[in-house]
């Protein structure tokens, strides 16, 4: 058993309510692992910030079905508490015409596919929904009474009301709800002493906030007190196994570097173990801080991030960007995704059109503007290359305001929306062969050919 923490919409007070409850049991010396639907990288942080576990993302485009379903069963049995955190609003999903054509799923033909609602009928979980209260009082009853009557599939256990504000308005709010004998399972009020800052790709990362601890303090005290506990933590409650499943790892045989720090830290727990249990060994580096790349290395591997907001920090590190470069043109295997790829560029050009020399492993630059490029890919391989053959089709996700100022004579792929044939064009760069340089995000849950492929590639070196 676990809950789903899910929005009547976007911007509703999600994280903060899972963040409070998180912050809550751990007070208590609970140990609690959380998930995250959707292909978030940053939510995941600060879960992981306040549990001490990594997050573990449940995306049916990037990974599948079965692969939710596993993942929730093998993670949430080794926590005596469980806890997903949703994405945007209950059945906000992929659209219509939504193929589902990856990892063997059928067609589907919802509007709610990838929504916490079908992650909820998925694993059979109940809802619990948090509402926006600060410009209603009455209709809370409507609003309720709509999500609790649109799908009869999915079980609300309760609601959350948040940004409440006097006493009177959480009396009119109680008595509009009464009728529903739906269960108000917590109570925030508004709060001027919590905000987690937020910038143009979402929330400030937590390696960027040095007063987290004590946000993260108050929100225990919050928690503490306005959540129905006698309510909530039997529905929170996992069933730990007795003995609980052990995922091999191979004996470690090659050094990955990874670059994790303040400007590359968008990684799915899942594609690190998964290197892990095939047999590598992650030595985790700064790009920022460090003086030089990791010694006896075999391969290197730069996530995604804000390379353009410690740009200048990133271009005067210049013996690590030579060594980086020097590395690569040697031979060296490397995946860089997203700002990863931007820190390969020649330069990063930021939002104040300052000019910042990078890598220089690939001949175009990465220059940040207005337009941001977001949504799920079905990419097509046009070509082998580091990570998989021509002809391939893997499902990604792109998240970035910044474009190169040159694209590849030879991308990686062609790609299109997940949800529709709409061309997105070509991308990605694998010249020098050894690299895999790309906008795109991907999951390699569901794609375990992937790492063994990357590794595969290293140990030749």
């Amino acid at each position: 058993m676990s809950v789903i923490i899910a929005g009547e919409r976007s911007g509703v007070g999600k994280t903060t309510v899972t963040l409070t409850l998180l912050a809550s049991l751990r007070r208590r010396d609970r140990s609690v692992q959380s998930f995250k639907v959707g292909p978030d990288y940053i939510d995941p942080m600060f879960h992981q910030h306040v549990t001490g576990l990594p997050c573990r993302n449940l995306d049916p485009v990037l990974t599948s079905e079965a692969y939710i379903q596993q993942c929730f069963a093998r993670h949430s049995q080794l926590s005596e508490y469980a806890l997903v955190e949703g994405v945007m609003g209950l059945f906000d999903g992929i659209g219509h015409g939504a193929l589902g054509m990856g990892h063997g799923q059928e067609k589907q033909k919802s509007t709610d596919f990838a929504s916490t609602a079908h992650i909820a009928r998925l694993l059979d979980l109940p809802v619990v929904l948090v509402v926006d209260c600060s410009r209603l009082s009455g209709s809370v009853a409507a609003i309720a009474h709509g999500y609790q009557s649109f799908d009869p599939r999915i079980k609300i256990a309760g609601v959350v009301l948040n940004r409440v504000g006097s006493d009177r308005h959480l009396s009119l709010l109680k008595d509009s709800l009464e009728p529903l004998q739906l269960p108000i399972l917590g109570v925030l009020r508004r709060q001027d002493n919590i905000t987690i800052p937020d910038r143009h790709l979402g929330l400030v990362p937590t390696a960027e906030l040095p007063e987290l601890n004590a946000l993260i303090d108050r929100l225990a005290d919050l928690g503490d007190t306005c959540f129905d506990w006698q309510h909530l933590l039997p529905l929170l409650k996992s069933e730990p196994l007795p003995h609980p499943p052990h995922l091999p790892h191979l004996p470690s045989s090659i050094r990955i570097a990874v670059a994790r720090d303040r400007a590359f830290n968008f990684y799915y727990q899942d594609n690190l173990d998964l290197l892990q249990q095939l047999g590598a060994e992650l030595v985790f580096w700064s790009p920022l801080e460090d003086a030089a790349i990791p010694k006896d290395i075999q391969g290197m591997y730069f996530g995604g991030g804000f390379p353009e907001v410690f740009a200048q920090q990133l271009a005067e590190n210049t013996s690590v960007r030579d060594a980086v470069k020097t590395a690569i043109i040697k031979g060296m295997p490397a995946i860089a995704e997203c700002g990863g790829l931007m820190y390969l560029c020649e330069q990063i050009i930021d939002f104040e059109a300052k000019s910042w020399a990078m890598a220089g492993v690939l001949p175009t630059s990465a220059v940040m503007g207005g337009r941001l490029t977001l949504g799920y890919r079905r990419a097509v391989a046009l070509q082998n290359n580091l990570l998989v053959k021509a002809g391939t089709t893997v499902y990604g996700h792109e998240f970035h305001r910044s474009h190169l100022t040159l694209t590849p004579t030879q991308p990686l792929f062609e790609t299109s929306r997940y949800d529709c044939d709409e061309n997105m064009g070509c991308e990605g760069w694998g010249l020098p062969a050894n690299v895999h340089a790309s906008y795109v995000h991907l999951h390699w849950g569901e794609s375990g050919e992937i790492p063994q492929q990357f590794l595969k590639e290293c140990r030749k070196l």
